[in-house]
């Protein structure tokens, strides 16, 4: 008769092991987009234009201006290039470009966030609406968004400015008003598949009411694709404003923005390069960091891995 022995099992043997704490949906999404090089990049630059615009708005409330008051003019300095005085170079009234740039950073960043906070907000209902409800609803708002997207966004926006006038605040709320079409249809798709999920036909038959079913259930599972076009459309609204400055319909002087001092240097632009140059450059650079963060968040959400 043989007799088997047990071996005893080494720890290097290959056991299953169970995560203490399993990875949850969006720190998934937030590792797949940091393991991005691009995304890194774009993200640091962000939070360098973020940190600037913050940086300078605390102390312009402090009354302290680096490298000098943004309105302060002197006109023995006009248009003088780039020196060790003026880094950036000085405007048709000798004002510092850098000093304006830092202050224009605050208003441009600002104008886009809170256009884009609003525009997301009604694109956000219009489209959780149709999109849950359907039906009549649903036939009703999005012919509504259909007739909107008839008529080119930017001259109903340059139209509604030139009728209201050139305000801060007007431009903020015309952009945000006007640009929540795109919004509300990402939404809608998103509902629309949502709404058929196990989970939300659950919720119903649990008794559950639909404001529970859209705030707890469906609105968690879009809130990855929403933040993506928030994050693009930041981009857009500050190409708005800068576009109504250049065309004389944005915040006005001597309030200083990206697009007011290109206006202002677009006269002087074979001996004033600076002026175009340098604020052009920012608008790029912040858009594009905006755009790409955007586009790898997106492939971080749709990702398998």
């Amino acid at each position: 008769m043989t007799t088997s022995t047990l071996s005893p099992i080494s720890p290097s043997s290959t056991i299953p092991t169970l995560s203490l704490e399993a990875e949850t949906p969006a720190q998934r999404i937030l590792r797949r987009f940091w393991a991005q090089p691009v995304a890194r990049i774009a993200t640091i630059v962000i939070l360098f234009f973020i940190l600037i615009s913050g940086g300078t708005a605390l102390l312009s409330s402090l009354h302290l201006n680096w490298p000098c008051e943004p309105n302060q003019t002197n006109l023995e300095q006009k248009l003088v290039p780039p020196s060790t005085q003026h880094w950036l170079g000085t405007d048709n009234l000798g004002r510092d470009v850098l000093s304006r740039m830092l202050h224009g950073a605050t208003i441009s960043l600002t104008v886009g966030l809170i256009a884009v906070v609003v525009s997301l907000g009604i694109g956000v209902i219009v489209g959780a609406i149709a999109g849950y409800f359907g039906g009549l609803t649903d036939q009703i708002l999005m012919r509504s968004v259909d007739a909107l997207l008839c008529f080119p966004t930017f001259f109903i926006i340059l139209s509604v400015v030139a009728i209201l006038g050139p305000s801060l605040v007007n431009i903020v709320l015309v952009i945000g008003l006007v640009s929540w079409t795109g919004a509300a249809r990402l939404v809608r798709g998103e509902f629309l598949t949502l709404r058929e999920t196990e989970y939300v036909k659950g919720a119903r038959v649990l008794g559950q009411n639909s404001w529970h079913i859209i705030t707890r259930h469906i609105l968690p599972n879009a809130a990855a694709p929403i933040l993506v076009t928030a994050i693009v459309s930041i981009p857009d609204a500050i190409l708005t404003e800068a576009s109504l400055s250049i065309l004389g319909f944005g915040v006005q002087p001597p309030q200083a923005t990206w697009g007011n001092i290109i206006a202002d240097g677009k006269t002087y632009l074979l001996e004033a390069w600076w002026l175009i140059l340098f604020p052009g450059l920012a608008i790029l650079i912040a858009t594009l960091s905006l755009y790409l963060a955007g586009d790898a968040l997106r492939e971080a959400a749709e990702s398998r891995n």
